[in-house]
């Protein structure tokens, strides 16, 4: 297991990230995913072994062609005395095995607040794994947001424990993960814990990143290692984590890239709640940019490319 000390000494205040990120997690309330059927199981893991890979390195295996079906699972992790319980949604049946994207979510949120898009990631040939972390989400201890900053480490975890269960026999996901090809993506605090995954506590075998309504405050700009795209998403009416923050932060980010802007989009609600055209173009961009950056789904970059809907969104294309 990586040993990430904390980041927090001389980054910022306590009342600056508190401020910053109060009720982070409580603006997206997407409604429920009907074309899912769900097993939940328990399971507990150990450390993989994989690397990484840019979108032009990827295999020829062809990204689905078509909606799967969605499963559900649940693993029982813990990172010494921080206990990481990880809701897992994944595809059933099809030609696996696939990429592996994992999803932090806001502060005072949880995963199930996000069903609704990390399931149609599943849908489109994604393992998402969402952790609930256990100062920042909902019902968590003590609700404290400077722990947002020891959760880049708890993300790398709950990664080490969910891709060796790629090799464990007669695990369901056994053969199923494709440990080479893995992406972090993230909502407001959960945005912070994302960017923190390739600054101050970068994991190398991390291929993409998606960061929605985030910033770098606390874990810093110095990205580092090999190159990993990035797709920044952000309302330019956040009312909790300023667009200038998240537009700052994608400023500094020196790989391909690429940042959807939404003019009317505020910090949670038209982003991921069905129902608006802008929850349309940010979960259509997000799932073909995860699909051309881990599967080299050529189609895909080619959608990245057309213009969204004007009005709408202004897609920022550096890729």
């Amino acid at each position: 297991m990586r040993d990430f000390r904390p980041v927090v000494a001389g980054l910022l205040t306590v009342g600056l990230l508190t401020t910053t990120l109060a009720g982070c997690g409580t603006a997206a309330a997407p409604g429920p995913v009907t074309d899912a059927p769900a097993a939940t199981q328990t399971a507990a893991a150990g450390q993989p072994d994989s690397t990484s890979a840019q979108p032009d390195q990827r295999p020829g295996r062809p990204a689905p062609t078509r909606r799967l079906d969605v499963g559900t699972r649940t693993l029982d992790l813990n990172r010494g005395d921080r206990p990481l319980p990880v809701t897992v949604w994944y595809p059933v049946g099809g030609d696996g095995p696939y990429p592996v994207v994992l999803f932090s979510h806001g502060l005072g949120g949880k995963p199930a607040d996000y069903r609704t898009v990390l399931s149609e990631w599943a849908a489109a040939g994604f393992v998402v794994a969402a952790p609930t972390y256990p100062f920042t989400s909902q019902g968590g201890s003590g609700g404290n947001a400077l722990d947002v900053l020891n959760q880049p480490a708890d993300a790398s975890h709950v990664l080490d424990e969910l891709l060796a269960l790629d090799g464990r026999v007669g695990d369901e996901f056994a053969g199923r993960l494709d440990v080479e090809s893995v992406a972090a993506a993230g909502h407001s605090a959960g945005g912070v814990t994302t960017v923190g995954l390739f600054t101050a506590a970068r994991d190398d075998r991390l291929d993409a990143g998606v960061v929605l309504a985030g910033s770098a405050l606390g874990v810093g700009t110095a990205f580092s290692g090999a190159a990993a795209p990035q797709l920044f998403i952000h309302g330019e009416l956040d009312e909790v984590v300023s667009y200038a923050s998240g537009k700052a932060a994608y400023d500094r980010v020196p790989w391909p890239k690429a940042m959807l802007s939404l003019p009317d989009g505020d910090h949670g609600q038209s982003l991921l709640r069905p129902g608006n055209p802008a929850y349309d173009v940010v979960l259509g961009t997000s799932t073909d940019f995860l699909r051309w950056t881990l599967y080299g789904d050529d189609a895909a970059r080619q959608r990245l490319a057309d213009d969204p809907p004007a009005g709408v969104a202004v897609f920022d294309d550096q890729l």
